[in-house]
């Protein structure tokens, strides 16, 4: 069974130099947001989340809203396994796996193939599962014998498709994003999107940050507003984001 629990969770950034230039500088250069605090010894201490308390079981398609530094990616780094809490417990069960960074892993000096299987072991696949999905990867991507090249000889283009490719090849129980993917020309695109459905559909717990209505809309039964690190309401999608996009 799937889930994710978080009991008064908080995560803490301190800045140790803010001493030195201008805190406004200091804040503004740091991409998480949050309420800024004197800590000890006056170290400037950001408070990217505090007191954060939710439970997402199997069939939660969980949409987070907010501006910019209000916590969603900090959120989504925790539940991920990517941040561990300062204050506070989270709880995941379940095979989670995170396309906040599909690069993770990319070596620009080995050949596409050994990309793939090295992302691919970055997400927690074991080596038999690897090579089981070798093909239907390199068919996806449709590079041909550029898989046989280093990964710095692509364009930006090629290395995206092969990110992607690799990145959503296996079916997790916890899907984490930080925005809808969507990569290439038009035709890879529309690609790119019907497995980016398949994938989301297959998931037993979705948590998707977004800026966009229709795509929270389309994908989630339950909205997360954040607002300077603290969960501002929680619950059905409409009235919430009726209430967001309008403030």
């Amino acid at each position: 069974m799937a889930f994710i629990t978080l009991d008064h969770v908080g995560v803490e950034f301190p800045i140790f130099n803010a001493q030195g230039r201008s805190l406004k500088n200091t804040i503004l250069s740091f991409a998480t947001g949050g309420q800024i605090e004197k800590g000890k010894g006056n170290t400037v201490v950001v408070k990217s989340l505090q007191d954060i308390s939710l439970s997402l079981v199997h069939g939660d398609r969980v949409g987070l809203v907010g501006h910019n530094g209000a916590g969603k990616t900090t959120l989504l780094r925790v539940i991920s396994g990517i941040y561990i809490p300062t204050s506070g417990v989270c709880e995941v069960e379940g095979r989670c796996v995170s396309l906040i960074n599909i690069h993770l892993g990319i070596n620009h000096e080995e050949t596409g193939r050994s990309n793939i299987k090295l992302r691919a072991a970055m997400m927690g696949l074991k080596p038999k599962q690897i090579e089981e999905k070798m093909e239907e990867i390199a068919e996806f991507c449709e590079l041909g014998d550029f898989l046989d090249m280093p990964f710095r000889t692509y364009s930006s283009g090629m290395q995206m498709r092969l990110a992607f490719a690799t990145s959503t090849s296996i079916d997790p129980d916890i899907l984490i994003m930080d925005e809808w993917l969507s990569t290439g020309d038009e035709n890879f695109k529309v690609r790119a999107n019907e497995r980016m459905k398949s994938l989301v559909d297959k998931t037993k717990i979705l948590v998707l940050a977004s800026h966009s209505r229709s795509m929270l809309e389309q994908n989630c039964n339950k909205i997360i507003w954040l607002e300077h690190g603290r969960i501002k309401a929680i619950g059905e999608p409409q009235p919430i984001l009726d209430a967001y996009f309008s403030h």
